[in-house]
């Protein structure tokens, strides 16, 4: 359960000036207890009230959910506790997604809260990089699942077979660009910033990047 009953969804929403409607939030709030409630056996996350929810898994996936087009197909890679698919699904019920997680116990976990939910979810028990062998996405989203040399490795020979990958990195993300360029992992990568934000409550700066393979005549020069 959270760490903070004393404030509920409602009033986190207003103090942030987030609006959303009363099925998103109810939605959320219901999100929020289960995943709460699962964390007391599993290690889901470790934002356990509604100030962390609000200020961190929600305001990023609000800002993955604007630079997604009506309708796609969004696979979560690697999404743990549900962050940011689960939220996505509930912020953009027109999107089709599905959720990744390797770990066995966290899958199950999570497919028990899209159940509780009712919610039109796939989720994969498996490595991201094996679910888009056999299946065609428009977007990958990640977040907190590893450092961008580590997620341009998985996806090193599998570029051409979704549309493009976002992932939310926070002010550390040039040194970790520089990285993966030194392990020569951008080679076949253009990398834009797609959004830059800065997160309720710290200095910190937080970016939305955007990998996506590059045009085939491009790449053959680089």
């Amino acid at each position: 359960m959270s760490d903070c009953d004393a404030e509920t969804l409602a009033t986190t929403l207003a103090r942030y000036g987030l609006e959303l409607s009363g099925r998103q939030a109810d939605l959320l709030d219901r999100y929020c207890r289960l995943l709460w409630d699962w964390n007391a056996k599993l290690n889901l996350t470790r934002h356990t009230d509604y100030d962390k929810f609000v200020s961190r898994d929600l305001v990023d996936s609000r800002e993955i959910s604007c630079l997604l087009e009506p309708g796609q197909t969004v696979l979560d890679v690697g999404t743990g506790g549900g962050v940011p698919g689960i939220v996505l699904a509930i912020l953009r019920p027109d999107l089709r997604v599905s959720l990744c997680e390797s770990v066995a116990k966290k899958a199950r976990a999570v497919e028990e809260i899209v159940r509780a939910l009712e919610l039109p979810l796939t989720v994969h028990h498996d490595r991201a990089e094996k679910v888009v062998e056999s299946r065609r996405f428009d977007v990958l989203v990640a977040r907190a699942v590893g450092p961008l040399w580590k997620i341009c490795k998985w996806f090193q020979p599998h570029w051409d077979k979704f549309g493009c990958l976002l992932a939310v990195k926070g002010p550390r993300w040039i040194e970790e660009r520089g990285e993966a360029r030194h392990r020569g992992l951008l080679r076949p990568v253009e990398l834009r910033k797609a959004a830059t934000y800065r997160m309720p409550g710290t200095e910190s700066e937080s970016v939305i990047l955007r990998l996506c393979v590059k045009p085939r005549e491009k790449a053959a020069g680089d």
